[in-house]
């Protein structure tokens, strides 16, 4: 079924990819994409907003304003931090610190958290609807055979289990909604930059390719999956 009313939040790599591949699909939907920082180029097509993620009020406008005219039937929480300048996964304990738990579980829980505490309520409840998280295969406790990227690896973790819990509550009232986390692989985008050496050609998607395979496994979704993360390639990642 088309939705008819889309919110993106994140324009990184995915999320811009999210966009255009939703406008591609559905030209008629509305589509509208919050970030902290607005595109160089704008177009009438996609309505782009400002989002400060520091702010409870910003993050309820935000969903305000996309169900304005009308209840949301998929949102895209595209945001997320593997490592920033003076910020890398860590490798082993010594490595560990509180700041560097702090940002990551702020930006990849936190946020999230706090995202789907304002738009979960306004999705559509006359048809099946949708919220979906970016997840990380990385977050599965049971597939972790290599350690290290401790705040990584659990921040996705605990965003797993917010999305689990949020599926459980949402189905209360809400029977078609579905409440997943996606883990795109590993997409070529500044985010996984420094950590690309080691992944082969062939699982090296470009955004673009990761974004059209998430929105098929979302399409291939039903109400019964509501509460699980799902790869790229439609395989469900065990908690």
């Amino acid at each position: 079924m088309q939705p008819e009313n889309i919110a993106i939040i994140g324009s990184g790599a995915i999320g811009n990819a999210f966009s255009q591949e939703l406008l591609s699909r559905y030209p008629n939907s509305r589509i509208n994409v919050f970030s902290r920082k607005l595109p160089r180029i704008n177009t009438s097509a996609v309505a782009h907003h400002l989002i400060d993620y520091d702010n409870i009020s910003s993050m309820y406008s935000a969903a305000e304003l996309a169900s304005a005219e009308k209840p949301l039937d998929l949102v895209l929480v595209a945001t997320g931090i593997l490592h920033t300048e003076n910020l890398r996964p860590e490798k082993s304990l010594k490595e560990l610190s509180s700041q560097n738990f702090e940002t990551v579980f702020k930006i990849n829980t936190i946020v999230p958290a706090l995202i789907a505490k304002y738009f979960l309520p306004l999705l559509n409840r006359n048809r099946s609807s949708i919220f979906a998280a970016l997840s990380a295969r990385v977050g599965s406790i049971s597939d972790n055979q290599l350690g290290g990227w401790y705040a990584y690896r659990a921040s996705k973790s605990a965003l797993n289990m917010i999305i689990k819990s949020a599926s459980i509550e949402v189905a209360r009232k809400n029977a078609g909604a579905i409440v997943v986390g996606l883990h795109p692989g590993t997409v070529d985008s500044n985010l996984s930059k420094p950590f690309q050496q080691n992944v082969n050609a062939n699982k090296l998607f470009t955004p673009s390719y990761a974004a059209q395979k998430m929105l098929i496994v979302l399409d291939g979704l039903t109400s019964a999956q509501t509460g699980k993360c799902f790869a790229w390639d439609g395989s469900e990642i065990l908690p």
